[in-house]
């Protein structure tokens, strides 16, 4: 009898581990060369790293020092950002965004499961992280419309392709990160972070 609870309370904890289990890959982009890690969440594959191709226009380092890039990639305005992601990916739209947040039990405990464990780039205390999802979440910060950057350390901001509603033209959906992930919209000249997640 002890055996066959032993056996059941394994079995359970294999079903649950396995439930976020982590596929890791690699994804070389063509334009420039930059290889990026990968990883599948449920039914979707996300690059594990902000973006970091150089665009033409509307595209930013933090603080303008390109030292940032390697990091947290390059901060985007909505209308670059749109376009940005290599052929086979795209900028995700709100709702694949909360498809994303859903699989991990919600937006209120998604953000700890997201976010990279402990107080390398993450300001302290960063309590509840374990990254468990394997997204690697970091602190970019973001460049306002001013033209100022602000809270590097401190918060993760990426674009969704998704508009707002048509009495708040020019502004588009964003996910913030704390401890958890909120949908917030914004100005579309703000530069924000982009992960790209692969076409279907």
């Amino acid at each position: 009898m002890k055996n066959k609870s032993l056996l059941m309370t394994i079995a359970i904890s294999l079903i649950a581990i396995s439930s976020f289990a982590q596929v890791k890959g690699l994804f070389t982009d063509s334009r420039d060369g930059k290889i990026y890690k990968t990883v599948t969440i449920g039914t979707q594959t996300w690059m594990a790293e902000n973006l970091a191709y150089k665009a033409s226009s509307g595209c930013w380092a933090y603080n303008d020092s390109v030292s940032y890039v390697a990091t947290y990639g390059y901060l985007y305005n909505w209308e670059t950002a749109k376009t940005v992601c290599h052929t086979g990916w795209h900028l995700p739209t709100e709702a694949e965004w909360t498809t994303l947040t859903n699989y991990l039990g919600g937006d209120s405990v998604a953000g700890g499961k997201l976010k990279e464990i402990g107080t390398t780039h993450w300001t302290s205390p960063n309590t509840g992280s374990t990254n468990s999802s394997g997204f690697t979440a970091l602190p970019g910060g973001y460049r306002g419309g001013d033209g100022a950057f602000y809270s590097i350390g401190g918060n993760s901001s990426w674009w969704s392709s998704t508009e707002d509603v048509p009495e708040e033209e020019g502004r588009a959906w964003y996910k913030s990160m704390y401890s958890s992930v909120y949908s917030e919209s914004s100005k579309e000249d703000y530069g924000f972070s982009v992960r790209c997640i692969r076409d279907k």
